[in-house]
């Protein structure tokens, strides 16, 4: 069978647009589930249906937004090499960190775990960046297990590449928080290498709502295609 190809479009709001728009909604006939995991609310009716997908500074309690409630959050972005840190609370960035290391062989431009999966560590050069790249992640999760102790948080915004995610949850200093830990939210965003101006616009990103579907169910609602 032949999949149709629909084509979706997405209109950015802020908080406040974005508690009005789902408070208007909900005195309509359209139904309304939250997503936890994915920190959005569908919604349906008879002719059509749309996300919504929430600012992560928006607290929702079984199935309401909580309007007041100051939402507090640690931000962990890892890739190759470097890693960015930070604890935030509302809109305002209370802490931050980047950590970085020498974890990428400069002819080949490869990383010294990739490499390791095909080629396995021989030279000197190999031995230095794999000892590099362990204490790498033994840093990250020192830096989170301090965090994790001083705060506490409503969400972990997290993004960190597949092939690290094992050096990260096995590392010898242990991640103080687990892989299916229910306060995680996957950032839905492609990560540039992390450093402080990335991790800004991943808050900028993580601040705004984003309205999902169809050109012409976002008309239907009063936006413009």
């Amino acid at each position: 069978m032949r999949t149709l190809y629909v084509q979706q479009s997405s209109i950015f709001l802020n908080r406040q647009e974005a508690i009005d728009l789902v408070e208007k909604l909900k005195m309509s006939d359209y139904q309304a589930g939250y997503d936890f995991d994915k920190h959005q609310f569908l919604f349906t009716n008879t002719a059509t249906e749309f996300k919504l997908r929430l600012p992560i500074t928006i607290k929702v309690n079984e199935g309401n937004i909580d309007p007041d409630y100051q939402v507090k959050y640690l931000m962990l972005l890892v890739q190759t090499g470097s890693a960015a840190v930070g604890v935030f609370e509302g809109e305002t960035c209370l802490e931050h960190k980047v950590l970085s290391a020498y974890m990428v062989r400069k002819k080949q431009g490869k990383s010294q775990l990739k490499h390791l999966k095909t080629k396995g560590k021989s030279r000197a050069g190999s031995r230095v960046r794999l000892a590099k790249t362990l204490i790498f992640f033994e840093q990250i999760n020192e830096r989170i297990t301090r965090h994790i102790k001083e705060n506490e948080f409503d969400r972990i915004a997290f993004s960190c590449s597949k092939i690290l995610m094992p050096h990260l949850f096995n590392s010898k200093v242990p991640t103080p928080f687990d892989r299916k830990d229910e306060r995680i939210y996957k950032i839905p965003k492609h990560l540039h290498q992390p450093n402080f101006e990335v991790m800004l616009g991943m808050q900028r990103f993580l601040n705004k709502a984003e309205l999902i579907g169809t050109p012409e169910s976002l008309e239907s609602l009063g936006f413009e295609r």
